[in-house]
């Protein structure tokens, strides 16, 4: 007998599972540790407008669908109604059967609006009515959504540059729920990029210090370091091909920078001096300060040139890459460990063939002062469905220990995105429950249902000090 689409025990397959979800991870409160959620919408409490508004714009993940499906540029990105565009997605979805969207779509469905219909052409207009009815209520402002899915922590993902005053305000007003910056200074290291003289200019400006030199520029980097301290931030990200770790001296990195600063062009190999030393310098700022730094590595972006052009970046046309990863990161570990100043660390692949290089990598380099120092991170992007997240748990219990695991992140732009935590958390209880019934692990409800808290929530809090 078929079991219910998404029904009370989604995809929990035996008792054991059963009971480890609904006793131990069901209720636990979620700390979001890496998303790209507005701070100026979660200071003004925004209420939108409409179910277009909060769950299809900026949604990378839905625009690939909905371009894979046929559906005109104007539908997606162009100047259609919101009616068009949510009418366009909902003839979308139905094709996204066995696509983690099809799950997301009618898990946020349910657990917002408490929509349980398929969602598809025909459906369309009655769901964009009751969303729609709903979002005008106050119980729907993006705080009261927060609420709603019992987040503590909300870690956003902000450039050097920002001023925060976002997270100020709310910090100030009161507001029970942990807004606080993370730190991403890419722009900073990605020296070969258009603009970046530009933004080196701004970010002197911020930071009231004149870049002319390396001196300088690390100077500037500092007070932002201690400009995010000071305002509750205790994590920094980077999302690079690879990470950079040539063989540098200050004085070679110094020369570059001055070069491109004057509009000069330098080599390729002269860029990953560069960066290679701007992210040793800052890593060694993160340990300082008591951070978990994390590199997210492996997308190949912008592929579309067409597009990008017409449409810009983070429109949905990045992909894997396949770049080579395990020689540079282990340098560039090694690197910061040989002067004590490895700070705690997550590291996450998009390629799916780097799982166990990531997962042994991050072994190499813990060093019994912290449990779980170092963290083979969770699957992400392309990898954040049943499939990739079950593959990343497995090469974490066969390479580590997955009872330290920091646990799950949403890594988007929706304030309607966090059943992705549920979509998790069932799974993890799967496998655990899995494992029982073949006797793998232990029948021990109180020994496993503590490990799933604290992969679900605790350890996240304990790792990152909030």
């Amino acid at each position: 007998m078929s079991k219910p689409f998404l029904g009370k025990n989604f995809l929990l397959d035996n008792e054991f599972a059963v009971r480890l979800y609904h006793d131990f991870a069901k209720d636990l409160p979620i700390i979001d540790y890496h998303n790209h959620l507005s701070p100026k919408e979660i200071a003004a409490d925004r209420q939108f407008e409409n179910v277009t508004q909060i769950w299809l714009n900026g949604d990378h993940y839905k625009w690939r669908a909905m371009r894979a499906n046929g559906i005109h540029e104007r539908f997606i990105t162009g100047d259609a109604t919101d009616w068009e565009k949510f009418e366009k997605w909902a003839e979308t979805v139905p094709f996204t059967l066995r696509n983690p969207l099809y799950h997301w779509t009618h898990l946020e469905l349910r657990r917002y609006f408490g929509i349980d219909i398929l969602l598809k052409k025909e459906t369309a207009r009655e769901v964009f009515d009751e969303c729609n009815r709903l979002l005008a209520t106050p119980a729907f402002s993006v705080r009261n959504l927060l609420r709603k899915m019992n987040v503590e922590v909300v870690c956003t993902t902000d450039d050097p540059t920002d001023d925060l005053r976002f997270h100020q305000e709310v910090l100030t007003d009161g507001f029970e729920i942990k807004m606080l910056p993370a730190f991403r200074p890419d722009k900073a290291i990605l020296i070969e990029n258009e603009g970046f003289v530009k933004y080196i200019e701004r970010l002197g400006a911020v930071a009231d210090t004149p870049i002319s030199n390396l001196q300088n520029l690390l100077e500037a980097l500092q007070k932002r370091v201690d400009f995010f301290h000071e305002n509750g931030c205790r994590l920094s990200d980077h999302g690079l091909e690879r990470i950079p770790a040539a063989d540098f001296t200050d004085a070679t990195v110094d020369g570059i920078f001055r070069r491109r600063l004057k509009g000069e062009s330098i080599s390729p190999e002269e860029a990953l001096q560069f960066q290679s030393a701007l992210l040793f310098y800052a890593s060694k700022m993160y340990h300082a300060k008591g951070w978990v730094q994390q590199f997210h590595l492996g997308a190949l972006r912008n592929q579309n040139t067409r597009l990008l052009r017409q449409l810009g970046p983070d429109t949905g046309f990045d992909s894997i890459g396949d770049f080579s990863q395990a020689t540079s990161l282990g340098r560039f570990l090694d690197r910061l460990d040989n002067e004590n100043c490895l700070a705690k660390t997550i590291l996450y692949n998009l390629n799916p063939r780097d799982n166990e290089v990531f997962a042994t990598m991050a072994g190499n380099f813990n060093d019994g002062s912290v449990a779980g120092k170092m963290q083979y991170g969770s699957a992400w992007w392309f990898l954040d469905q049943l499939d990739g997240m079950e593959k990343q748990i497995n090469v974490l219990s066969n390479m580590g220990l997955l009872p330290r695991f920091v646990g799950m992140l949403t890594d988007s732009r929706s304030f309607l995105s966090f059943p992705r935590h549920e979509y998790f958390r069932r799974l993890l209880c799967h496998v655990f429950g899995r494992d029982v019934e073949r006797g793998h692990l232990p029948d021990d409800l109180g020994m496993l249902g503590e490990m799933v808290r604290g992969i679900c929530y605790g350890n996240a809090k304990r790792y990152f000090g909030f």
